[in-house]
């Protein structure tokens, strides 16, 4: 299948670089060169512009920072639209609002242009192994036929429902996680701060009722005091923004979302807006005095 493969950041090129592998001839575009240069070693072909590979590939896909960079690059005057043949199908797996994702679709079937929004959760990693979820809203026949195309990508793909629905799902995804490694980082304070290991009480509570997957993928992180990315607190604050957005869209109350935004905000204000969201173990450390972990 020929693709157009647009937004080569931290998931963007690991996305690409199975889809190649899947025997796609996908082309990119990316604002940095050097992002290019990384998947074009791989197999992708690099293209002139975003109108250059939208013009060649019946399928396009989009894997954008946040609702403002979707809509100028699918609907800005030079945008996707303006050179995307009528028939196209637009894949955009961006973690955006959901009233965005229903604003291009419109604007995109005014033009024949399918679209489905598809965001994906899994970080990094599974970005890299191919395992993400994925979480799709559209028009359920159209999910059907491009079902195969995002196992690809990742080791689930589930209709949701209509467009923006994969966006809702998504953002309650990240309400849960969020407030699930804020309760982690608490609990784990209050050990250290009672005199027990919380290696030990992690060992023994994993496999309980409060074990989860977001438990084994943060803990560690927490006892080892590593923050390397694999999905950063700012992509983080943006997701509970949209969150709290469509909240207040829908009557929708998120209290504990709205507190664990004020965590995360407080540790961009203090420089570490690029960690990884376990650093909410560093927010624990300050208004305790503690540290989890090293």
């Amino acid at each position: 299948m020929k693709i157009a493969f647009i937004g080569l950041g931290v998931m963007g090129k690991p996305m690409v670089r199975n889809l190649v592998r899947h025997g796609n001839e996908v082309w990119v575009y990316d604002i940095k060169t050097e992002n290019i240069a990384e998947v074009t070693k791989d197999g992708a072909k690099e293209g002139k512009s975003n109108a250059d590979i939208v013009s060649k590939c019946p399928v396009i896909i989009t894997m954008l920072p946040n609702s403002p960079q979707v809509k100028a690059v699918v609907l800005g005057g030079d945008g996707l639209l303006a050179h995307a043949k009528s028939g196209s199908v637009l894949i955009d797996m961006s973690s955006i609002a959901p009233a965005a994702s229903q604003e291009v679709e419109k604007e995109c079937a005014a033009k024949g242009v399918k679209m489905l929004d598809a965001p994906v959760s899994g970080g990094e990693p599974k970005a890299v192994d191919g395992t993400l979820s994925i979480m799709v809203g559209g028009d359920k026949g159209l999910y059907e036929e491009y079902k195969d195309l995002l196992l690809q990508m990742g080791a689930s793909a589930v209709y949701c429902g209509p467009i923006g629905a994969g966006n809702t799902t998504k953002l309650a995804n990240q309400v849960i996680v969020a407030c699930n490694i804020a309760a982690l980082a608490e609990a784990m304070t209050l050990a250290r701060k009672s005199g027990v290991d919380p290696q030990l009480v992690f060992e023994a509570i994993k496999g309980g009722l409060a074990g989860s997957t977001v438990m084994n993928a943060k803990a560690p992180m927490m006892l080892e005091g590593d923050f390397k990315p694999g999905f950063r607190v700012d992509l983080h604050i943006k997701d509970l923004n949209n969150a709290l957005e469509t909240g207040a869209k829908f009557g929708a109350p998120l209290p504990l979302t709205a507190l664990v935004q004020q965590m995360f905000e407080t540790l961009h204000a203090d420089g570490f807006g690029v960690d990884d969201h376990s650093a909410l173990a560093r927010y624990y450390a300050k208004v305790s005095g503690t540290k989890i972990g090293k």
